[in-house]
């Protein structure tokens, strides 16, 4: 089985247009790009009405399953991907049950938002490009406090969202249940009684 090259590139638009090169690893993406690299999955181009649209925009690039074309991509050749995304915002929020007149719910506020179809590419991004998109050492949970959260872009706010959340505090040892209890040569195992 082949794995996927990825393209080795400072942002989203080099790594669709022209790459340095392309890498399987981090150590091989590290030897091209000359320096510390990470793995990022980005939007780039245009927003397409319908997945249709984008396939025939990028023809080639991406496997089209459509009746008729049943284009395959090379296996080293599937970094990029299409993403069906919301146009406008976030989707309705839940609605309040109403109880009048005979009926539980109230009529639907308005249309969802139109959804749009974007290339998704991922690939090597060269560690010298994220210092342009810097963001703050904090978890999302203490930055939404401080005045300072009002003043991040999208892209921070995106970078901070996709963060792995550390936690509070130590976890604290397993709640051993009624029918449990340790096993005696290996106490972090719990064994049911029953």
């Amino acid at each position: 089985m082949s794995a996927i090259l990825f393209p080795v590139a400072a942002n989203a638009d080099e790594a669709l247009a022209a790459p340095k090169g392309r890498a399987v690893r981090a150590r091989e993406a590290e030897r091209l790009a000359g320096g510390a690299v990470t793995f990022v999955t980005e939007l780039v181009g245009p927003a397409f009405a319908t997945r249709e649209a984008a396939l025939d925009a990028y023809a080639g690039r991406l496997d089209d399953d459509r009746p008729g074309r049943g284009a395959l991509v090379a296996p080293e050749d599937r970094y990029l991907a299409i993403a069906e995304r919301l146009e406008g915002g976030q989707p309705p929020g839940p609605v309040e049950p109403a109880f009048a007149e005979g009926r539980r719910w109230p009529a639907a506020r308005a249309a969802p938002p139109a959804t749009v179809f974007r290339l998704m590419v991922s690939y090597w991004r060269i560690a010298g490009a994220e210092a342009a998109n810097a963001v703050p050492d904090a978890q999302a949970r203490e930055m939404r406090r401080r005045a300072e959260a009002a003043r991040l872009s999208a892209a921070e706010l995106r970078a901070l969202a996709q963060r792995p959340l550390r936690p509070v505090k130590p976890q604290q040892p397993l709640d051993v249940g009624l029918f449990e209890s340790p096993a005696p040569e290996a106490p972090h195992i719990l064994i049911p009684d029953e």
